[in-house]
């Protein structure tokens, strides 16, 4: 059993890494809102230019944008890789590179070819680990999602898949449901799924463009999928906050638990030496 001294040492090293625990999970409450805010304003904009391009893709039958058309056949796929560049955040990144991993051999044994694109500096570890084909990256993005970061990665995946390097993009990322829950995810981006997929109803849609319609979806098309990759990293930073700051209340709850138990032992061997101390004193007088 240790002395007491050693269990004097343990407990001050607790209670100092309690205090680190508890400061981390006040900033984390503090950026978790501030990240929420900042998802909830951009969601309403995702949704609205998700719905316009699944009616564009239903519009306009004489001119198909590349983004539109889905491929015969599927021999190579890119993934964005949406994780957080810090840790500490419990099994957020796990949950997520685990799903990523599992639909990544199944691609595989389908003869498919992988390339990635990883935002956030866990991902991009992993993906390192693995082996992968990583194509482009960003990492070190901060608390505040900046799209100027994002686009350079972003357009190379673009752009393999104008040039037919790619016949299929894929995004996982974390969705943020709620402060306690975050939900792993993967799902297409390119070609355009239909509105069935996208939970927009099918009707009849026309629009005119000026000044013509290449000119207008290249634009449009294109700032859709900036805004679901930019919306997904804001997801990300949201969770990202929300599963560190439960994860380190949980940590200063166990941290308060070991204090209570090693001062419990540390009061028992206290008192057990006070006790011999006191039968020695009285075993001497008494042979005296």
């Amino acid at each position: 059993m240790p002395g007491t001294k050693e269990i004097r040492l343990k407990i001050r090293s607790v209670q100092n890494t309690r205090k680190i625990t508890k400061a981390m999970e006040m900033v984390a409450a503090s950026k978790m809102r501030r990240a929420q805010e900042r998802m909830r304003a951009i969601r309403p904009y995702s949704e609205k230019i998700r719905a316009i391009a699944a009616h564009i893709s239903h519009a306009n039958p004489e001119y198909r944008h590349p983004f539109l058309v889905e491929r015969d056949t599927v021999k190579r796929v890119g993934v964005i890789v949406v994780t957080t560049d810090k840790g500490l955040c419990g099994a957020l990144n796990t949950n997520l590179l685990r799903l990523t991993l599992q639909q990544y051999k199944d691609w595989q044994t389908q003869g498919e070819e992988i390339d990635v694109c990883c935002i956030g500096n866990k991902g991009l570890g992993f993906m390192q680990r693995l082996g992968a084909s990583i194509v482009s990256s960003a990492v070190q993005l901060g608390d505040r999602p900046q799209m100027d970061r994002l686009i350079g990665a972003v357009k190379i995946m673009l752009d393999g898949y104008m040039r037919d390097r790619f016949d299929r993009v894929m995004i996982a990322s974390n969705r943020f449901l709620n402060t306690m829950k975050q939900e792993p995810t993967i799902s297409q981006l390119l070609p355009l799924a239909g509105p069935e997929v996208l939970g927009v109803p099918r009707g009849v849609w026309d629009y005119i463009y000026e000044p013509d319609a290449k000119s207008v979806l290249d634009q449009v098309l294109t700032r859709y999928v900036e805004t679901i990759i930019y919306h997904a990293v804001a997801e990300s930073m949201a969770s990202e906050q929300s599963a560190r700051m439960v994860a380190m209340k949980a940590a200063s709850d166990n941290a308060a638990t070991l204090i209570d138990e090693l001062t419990l032992v540390y009061n028992k061997n206290r008192q057990a030496a006070i006790t011999k101390e006191l039968s020695e004193i009285v075993g001497g007088a008494a042979a005296v």
